[in-house]
């Protein structure tokens, strides 16, 4: 059988975010440095608010703070857990992937879908995009991903309460445990860096896809979840960790830039590649990976696994364009996100993607927005046999 490579190919509209080969992924016009200056941040807190960020994705105009107030109060007020949901999280058996756990729970809450009630009663399609639920979803899914987190790694402690006077991430990490402001300052961050990514990787695109049957956002989003899970796209700063800690693990304490040279080659002459270098369209450094550097130059210099991240960024893309086979040889944000995560105590791999699905569905399910309310159509494309393409590919050439 053929392989089915798209990459490139322009295959849907999504006005939420752009990527751009040179200038990174833009959320509806501003990059990455533009966000951080231009939306409202918490009290004392550097980094933008992603719910700052989900307004400019919705609204396509960058929020005030009285703006992102409100709606970090709509999310805190939407947030609560049908008793279903914590029973089902509860029930789980402890050696059940996050990232299943996850998608479960976030189907079950179709139980709350006010869009499955609506078009049942016959609603006008003129109002699909305001029964679509997208934030009562947002509201609870720090919920969902806190107490997978607890249950898993804290022995099933409660999450505690929502606090209304704080932000979505605020609230997210107190009910993970962590109380340190600088790692709430990460997951704002974080969760605004890895919001969107254009249309079509893999959970982008499945949640377009099942959203274009009128499925609710708990189906669709469930369903990207299930793509985000694999390991060709969500798990990418997992494996960046896992080849860090074997890196230094046999390279021992510091390692001089010629040791360091020759252990990238060793990596490239046995087959393998370098995780977290490269990117199918950037063509420089990934503005994610710099603002994360930044980030780590601010708060945590001096961390060993961060030197040892610094030190690659310095030596690996000269290594890989001396191979001659990378496109960009530059880092990506998955180079970066795991070392801060284990810096501030967050050492589960396995719940990386988790976050990584909680910051996306502000992309996803704004988007789902304005699939509703522009009325975008089902997506069915066609398909054709092997002999069908040989029989076309035939044509083509004997004209």
């Amino acid at each position: 059988m053929p392989k089915q490579n798209c990459v490139g190919m322009k295959g849907q509209v999504y006005e939420t975010s752009v990527l751009d080969a040179d200038e990174g992924i833009c959320f509806r016009g501003y990059s990455i440095p533009e966000c951080q200056q231009l939306l409202p941040k918490a009290p004392g807190l550097a980094e933008p608010l992603p719910d700052g960020l989900f307004w400019l994705l919705v609204t396509g105009q960058v929020p005030t703070e009285e703006q992102v107030n409100w709606l970090s109060k709509e999310w805190a007020k939407r947030a609560a857990l049908p008793s279903h949901v914590v029973t089902m999280l509860d029930n789980f058996p402890t050696n059940l992937h996050p990232m299943s756990q996850f998608s479960a729970a976030i189907t079950a809450l179709n139980s709350e879908s006010s869009f499955a009630q609506a078009y049942s009663e016959g609603v006008n399609k003129a109002k699909y995009w305001w029964e679509v639920n997208s934030m009562d979803l947002i509201a609870m899914l720090p919920c969902v991903a806190a107490k997978i987190y607890r249950n898993l790694y804290r022995e099933g402690s409660s999450i505690g309460a929502i606090d209304s006077s704080l932000d979505w991430s605020h609230n997210f990490t107190n009910m993970l445990g962590y109380r340190d402001a600088t790692f709430t300052e990460l997951m704002c961050l974080y969760l605004t860096i890895h919001s969107d990514h254009e249309g079509v990787n893999v959970s982008a695109h499945t949640s377009h896809l099942v959203g274009s049957a009128l499925s609710d956002p708990y189906l669709s989003f469930s369903a990207a979840m299930n793509g985000l899970a694999g390991p060709l796209h969500g798990l990418a700063n997992q494996e960046v960790l896992v080849w860090l800690t074997a890196l230094q693990k046999e390279m021992g304490g510091e390692v001089s830039d010629e040791a360091m040279r020759d252990y990238i080659w060793n990596t490239l002459k046995s087959g393998r590649v370098v995780p977290g270098y490269g990117h199918a369209v950037l063509r420089k450094t990934d503005p994610r990976y710099t603002c994360q550097q930044e980030f780590a130059f601010k708060h945590l210099p001096d961390d060993p696994m961060f030197k040892l991240v610094h030190q690659l960024y310095k030596i690996v893309p000269n290594v890989l364009l001396e191979q001659g086979k990378a496109k960009n040889p530059w880092p990506n944000m998955d180079a970066h996100s795991g070392v801060l995560l284990q810096y501030y105590g967050m050492t589960e791999m396995n719940y990386y993607t988790v976050l990584f699905g909680v910051s996306r569905a502000l992309g996803m399910l704004a988007h789902l927005i304005w699939s509703r309310a522009l009325g975008f159509p089902l997506e069915c494309p066609k398909s054709m046999s092997t002999n069908g393409l040989i029989t076309l590919v035939g044509a083509n050439n004997s004209s």
